[in-house]
């Protein structure tokens, strides 16, 4: 293995199953997941008898994965499932189905590498009471780290009252969060390619999520919770000022809010998958230096190739690159 002089840990990283079980009922009507031959060393998701994304072996095989972070100076990667996965459109029973399965598989990874996977599995957060359950399950018995949400449950957005209980027995549980978008708002506003979603419409869904964590009062309630944004937070960054404005400005949200918003955003922790050294320079000065974390992507076509020369290039001394590439995240996720 060689990571360069930091030890690296990448928090953003997604698996894909090599397959899926056939759906319990077989009913041809549920937009369940499998998996179909691509070209070499590929495969092509399924849903709903649809080509979802094709993608690599990395995503499932380890000894490939392995390589891969080892070419990228990476010495630990937070596995997580890809987020179209965490399949909140289905029902309560089908949804869990398929969380204990991703769980599963993903805990297997971990077993077979401790030393160089830690991992994240998926809940049914469209039956608050099952993804309680799960996510009991998934620390306690298969021994994982926490957990991936979406920045919306089928259209709820993260600070909606009906989620409240999931995020007590987060806090509860200790459990490390991380959110990234799915399915975003405004995609009726672009122009162009359906790969727009990922590059356009991802930020101001993970901002405005974000944010609904702040203004619900979700983070003043929870204050030991452990949530790291994916993709830098989005436009989480450019919100906060105008909410911090607001907040000095406008009675009513200071009413509701007990604490000022910049200040209670720093309780995040966000990755640095923002394809930009000022980009990652201003997250540092937003959230501060021991929240930021080293993210990718990998291994998805839209991922930093070089995460760990990424942060390099900001020139940082040696005490907060070591924070960066590792010990933020290890906070993060409660093994520090």
């Amino acid at each position: 293995m060689s990571v360069g002089l930091s030890p690296c840990i990448d928090i953003h990283t997604h698996v894909v199953p090599e397959n899926f079980p056939p759906h319990a009922r077989g009913a041809a009507d549920v937009a369940w997941p499998s998996m179909a031959p691509a070209h070499t060393c590929h495969r092509h998701v399924m849903l709903s008898g649809k080509v979802y994304r094709t993608v690599p072996d990395t995503s499932w095989d380890v000894t490939r994965r392995l390589a891969a972070m080892d070419a990228r100076r990476v010495s630990r990667q937070v596995l997580s499932p890809m987020p179209e996965l965490l399949s909140y459109w289905l029902d309560g029973a089908d949804g869990a189905a398929l969380c204990r399965y991703l769980n599963e598989q993903i805990a297997g990874m971990v077993a077979r590498e401790p030393g160089r996977f830690f991992g994240l599995g998926a809940v049914p957060l469209q039956d608050v009471d099952q993804a309680i359950a799960e996510l009991e399950h998934l620390m306690g018995e298969l021994g994982l780290a926490g957990v991936e949400i979406g920045t919306n449950v089928d259209g709820v957005v993260l600070g909606d009252p009906s989620l409240a209980p999931f995020f007590a027995a987060a806090e509860r549980l200790r459990a490390a969060i991380f959110v990234h978008p799915l399915r975003p708002c405004g995609m009726e506003r672009l122009v162009g390619p359906a790969l727009l979603q990922q590059v356009l419409a991802f930020p101001g869904e993970t901002g405005l999520s974000a944010a609904s964590l702040i203004t619900s009062g979700t983070l003043a309630r929870h204050p030991r919770l452990r949530i790291a944004l994916s993709h830098g937070g989005g436009t989480l960054s450019a919100l906060l000022p105008r909410l911090a404005h607001a907040w000095r400005s406008l009675p009513a949200l200071k009413e509701t809010l007990p604490d000022d918003p910049l200040e209670t955003a720093r309780a995040f922790w966000v990755d640095s998958l923002v394809y930009d050294g000022d980009a990652i320079r201003r997250l540092i000065e937003r959230f501060g230096e021991t929240r930021v974390v080293v993210g990718s992507d990998f291994p998805f076509a839209i991922a930093d190739a070089d995460p760990v020369g990424r942060v390099r290039g900001l020139g940082l001394d040696a005490r907060s690159e070591k924070l960066l590439f590792s010990e933020n995240a290890l906070r993060w996720l409660g093994s520090s």
